[in-house]
């Protein structure tokens, strides 16, 4: 099966096997019920249940070619999504989470959704301006972006802590890519790892107390498929980093929020060679 769709239990240490396919699938979101995973693949979304009962497409309108970059909001209403269908180059959108036509959000692209505001306000994403890399945040309706990052390396992956208080993202300002933290309003920042892995997609457990990232060997460039990877968890403040498993993944295994609503377990994807 080219992807195995998983759910791993941080208190017991358990793992299942949700859902197998040859189809090559990305990015799974834990619903705010708990009921179901939000995925993407061939450029589309689906609804993959956790009571057995079938995975199901997402009515996303004109947006076919979704990336792996969406999230349901806090209240389970909506849904944020990436796609490049309508101007050839990602954009952010958002539309209601039982399907339906997406309005659009960000007007300066590419743009890269990543993290949903606890309060369901606002979006975290990365966008790239003249092919700098950066972090911004934007409300739900569009309007002018905030930019919290300056060009300081290439900056990716930013997701709000469950208090509001943090934006942990990832960055390459000291070299290889380590995982930083900075309040919303840009003050703050912290560099949170400091080891020799190229980390990436820090996302804070919703009991704000753990996170969960994804770390490639030194010598990767990106965040390629494919690849011999770890899944790692450590504290709030970088503290106690640890390696809970290693797999077959990379890019499309934990693109973007990941942790079921208590927080005791996550939701990645395996893949094996296409």
């Amino acid at each position: 099966m080219r992807s195995s769709v998983e759910i791993y239990n941080i208190r017991t240490g358990a793992n299942r096997i949700v859902w197998q396919t040859d189809q090559l699938i990305e990015a799974p979101n834990y619903s705010p019920d708990g009921r179901y995973l939000l995925l993407n693949g061939d450029g589309l979304l689906y609804r993959l249940p956790l009571d057995g009962s079938g995975i199901a497409q997402v009515d996303t309108g004109f947006a076919t070619q979704c990336n792996n970059d969406h999230g349901i909001s806090p209240d389970g209403s909506l849904i944020a999504i990436s796609d490049k269908t309508q101007h050839g180059k990602s954009c952010i959108y958002v539309l209601p989470a039982e399907g339906g036509t997406p309005k659009q959000v960000t007007t300066n692209l590419p743009s890269y959704w990543h993290g949903w505001s606890p309060d369901g306000k606002r979006f975290s994403y990365c966008g790239i301006r003249n092919d700098v890399f950066d972090i911004y945040t934007i409300s739900i309706d569009g309007g002018e972006e905030t930019r919290l990052t300056h060009g300081e390396g290439r900056n990716d992956g930013p997701d709000y802590s469950a208090d509001g208080q943090w934006i942990y993202f990832n960055s390459s300002r000291t070299g290889l890519m380590q995982i930083w933290r900075i309040r919303p309003d840009g003050t703050g920042l912290q560099q949170l790892t400091d080891d020799n892995y190229g980390n990436w997609f820090a996302h804070p457990s919703p009991k704000n107390d753990k996170v969960v990232l994804i770390s490639y060997d030194p010598d990767v460039f990106d965040h390629p498929r494919d690849l011999n990877v770890r899944m790692r968890l450590m504290d709030m403040d970088g503290g106690n980093l640890t390696t809970l498993f290693e797999l077959f993944g990379g890019q499309g295994s934990i693109n973007v929020p990941n942790w079921s609503p208590d927080g005791d377990e996550f939701a990645y994807v395996r893949y094996e060679p296409a």
